[in-house]
């Protein structure tokens, strides 16, 4: 569904802080840090969230593990948000 590495990679390509990741997902900051750091697993909702949030930017993540990022957002557009 979602990896840490993953959620690390496209947090980073879309330079997002974890505040902001977790704000666009609608969760709390601990919930983002904790699975990055493989501190704890987030409940599968909780990942759909983050991957909703993702997705919402513009990345495309693959089965086989592949984080696809956005060609850079024209500033105003939806993506540079």
């Amino acid at each position: 569904m979602l990896t840490r590495a993953q959620c690390r990679a496209a947090r980073a390509g879309l330079e997002w802080s974890r505040e902001e990741l977790a704000t666009r997902a609608g969760l709390s900051d601990r919930t983002i840090t904790d699975f990055e750091r493989g501190a704890r697993e987030p409940h599968d909702n909780n990942k759909r969230a983050i991957r909703a949030a993702f997705e919402a930017a513009g990345v495309r993540l693959t089965d086989d593990g592949c984080v696809c990022l956005p060609p850079d957002p024209v500033p105003g557009s939806a993506l540079s948000s």
